[in-house]
């Protein structure tokens, strides 16, 4: 197995170990995004059986992944002053007793602040996981390792419905997260030997102000993309505003700024990161959107509109390792172009779905998209890695964490936007039978 094999002259750390690393590393991250998916499925069920809102409800899911949102570059600083394996095996930890403490939450309330707990659990493992996986491996086989792990996430995505619908029909909303304590104790087993101390720690005072700076910017873009056609709520937008105009002051003035704008300095990396964002936007809004058509044009249910978005994902995992072993030989840049473009190319043709396409002519649309982000992602993230000093990998590692989870935001909110704003102009469907109503 070539992720075992040693050659001369390789950094990082021995074949055996390094596989320890990833065994750990994946399970962990495999967790994190299985559960920021899985629980949209559950929500109406959730909302019922704890007596609360859909508003109430909502925050189930938005809490968890606001938290995660604004902590990503908190615990990418915070990595380079306490080290990787200290802040993975505290988030780790962390992720797993709180999901066993959600599945035994007695109200909404509790529940929604132990969702908050396993997001800033699930913040510390994610932020630092591309770094640590940078650490541990040669740079002849990043490309392969950042490809298996979009692998991964792209299985877990996709699985991810219809396990948690599987067991919110069997066993109720509390096995969604107690499906996490065996694996999360299991891979914390694993972290304790495996996971490496990574880059000397820093002996500088840590940037607070720049911490809250970027948590409120963060935090604050989100629900402004959220509630953009909501009056009365542009105040998230000023805030955001104002804290964005303080974290870039504070990045240029503070001696010791939470992200060093030394990694910004390569342009390779800074367009990798802008680049990863647009890609994140494009596919949320396609996400987003494709749902609208799929029920309230197309006339399908809800479980066959999942089924139909399935090829997504799986072209992904189809697509995703070759590409990160492409990059390790080829051009990444040219790799994640090559992918753009194919994944552009998908988005044109679902926008020029016929009236009545059949389920093979969608399913090939959305696997030819999957197959351009699979190109794309594993490269795009190789290139964004491999131009900053391993030193810095711990900040890189959080702004491609930033970029991927605002980017998914900013597309949602656009998507929606758009969507509200074609159906007013167009209130009419087709029924399935191919009638207007």
């Amino acid at each position: 197995m070539e992720l075992l094999t040693d050659r001369p002259g390789d950094e990082g750390l021995p074949g055996r170990e390094r596989v320890a690393v990833m065994a750990a590393l994946m399970t962990a991250t495999v967790m994190v995004v299985f559960d920021g998916t899985v629980i949209n499925i559950a929500l109406p069920k959730m909302a019922d059986a704890l007596q609360v809102s859909p508003d109430v409800a909502i925050w189930f899911a938005n809490g968890y992944l606001l938290a995660v949102a604004m902590l990503l570059a908190t615990f990418a600083a915070l990595a380079s002053r306490i080290g990787f394996r200290p802040l993975f095996l505290s988030g780790l930890a962390l992720f797993t007793l709180a999901s066993a403490a959600c599945a035994l939450a007695p109200d909404a309330h509790a529940l929604i602040a132990l969702r908050v707990l396993q997001g800033a659990g699930g913040a510390a493992v994610v932020s630092i996981g591309p770094a640590i996986l940078r650490f541990a491996f040669p740079s002849r086989l990043l490309g392969r390792i950042l490809g298996l792990n979009a692998l991964l996430i792209a299985a877990s995505t996709a699985i991810a419905p219809i396990v948690g619908g599987a067991l919110l029909d069997a066993w109720g909303w509390q096995w969604l997260f107690a499906l996490n304590v065996v694996p999360g104790a299991m891979a914390l087993a694993i972290a304790l030997k495996a996971i490496p101390a990574g880059p000397a720690i820093v002996r500088k005072p840590f940037d607070i102000p720049g911490a809250v700076l970027s948590a409120v910017l963060v935090g604050a873009l989100i629900m402004a993309a959220d509630r953009v056609m909501k009056p009365g709520d542009g105040w998230y937008a000023l805030a955001a505003l104002l804290a964005g105009a303080g974290f870039v002051w504070r990045l240029r003035r503070a001696e010791q700024p939470l992200l060093p704008p030394a990694i910004f300095a390569s342009p390779r990396f800074s367009f990798a990161a802008l680049t990863s964002m647009a890609a994140f936007v494009g596919q949320s809004m396609t996400f987003v959107a494709l749902p609208f058509l799929f029920q309230n044009v197309y006339g399908y249910g809800a479980s066959e509109t999942a089924l139909l978005l399935m090829p997504w994902p799986v072209g992904i995992v189809l697509i995703a390792p070759h590409a990160g072993r492409w990059a390790d030989r080829m051009s990444p840049a040219m790799i994640s172009t090559v992918g753009l473009s194919v994944l552009l190319a998908g988005q044109i043709s679902l926008a020029c779905l016929p009236a009545q396409p059949q389920v093979w002519d969608i399913a090939a649309r959305c696997l030819l998209c999957g197959i351009g982000f699979g190109c794309f992602q594993s490269p795009n993230n190789r290139e964004m890695l491999s131009n900053v000093s391993r030193e810095h990998s711990g900040y890189a590692s959080g702004v491609l964490a930033i970029m991927r989870t605002f980017g998914q935001c900013l597309g949602a909110a656009l998507a929606i936007v758009l969507s509200l704003g074609r159906m007013r102009g167009t209130p009419r469907r087709l029924a399935p039978s191919g009638e207007t109503v």
